[in-house]
């Protein structure tokens, strides 16, 4: 586990002293967020008028709803993750499908060539025995009967 940290911030024009596990930096962000939450309701004319603890709600409740809004964000993009990791899963399942049978067509297409190769070679050799009879030169076999 790391250090605990401490980091003195200013939020809402007060000091505070934020300490935790994360960096300073990250506690700076972290001050910096609710400055930036504080100055953005401030900018709002009907916001200054409430009174404090209905201000500091209403900032509360808006922190909570960006908290709210981000974590369904990453839970929908976790969701996206995973259905993207299932179709990898299925493409690499098709991809080793389709090399074992490019590895099988390829030696049956050698075996083919083969018998193709042995064929026009018979084929060949009795071209040349028909040749042969036909031209009255009977092989040494036909003779014996």
């Amino acid at each position: 586990m790391s250090e605990k940290t401490s980091a003195e911030v200013i939020i809402g024009g007060k000091v505070y002293t934020l300490s935790g596990y994360e960096s300073e930096e990250y506690l700076q962000r972290v001050a910096t967020y609710i400055n930036n939450k504080i100055n953005e309701f401030n900018s709002m004319d009907a916001f200054r008028r409430f009174p404090g603890d209905m201000k500091a709600t209403l900032i509360q409740l808006n922190i909570a709803d960006d908290y709210f809004k981000a974590k369904h964000q990453a839970e929908k993009l976790e969701a996206e993750i995973e259905q993207k990791e299932k179709e990898i899963y299925d493409l690499k399942h098709d991809l080793i499908s389709n090399q074992i049978k490019a590895e099988s067509d390829a030696a049956a297409l050698k075996d083919l060539e083969a018998e193709n190769k042995e064929l026009l070679l018979n084929k060949a050799k009795l071209e040349a025995t028909l040749e042969d009879a036909l031209l009255g030169e009977v092989p040494a076999m036909s003779k014996a009967k």
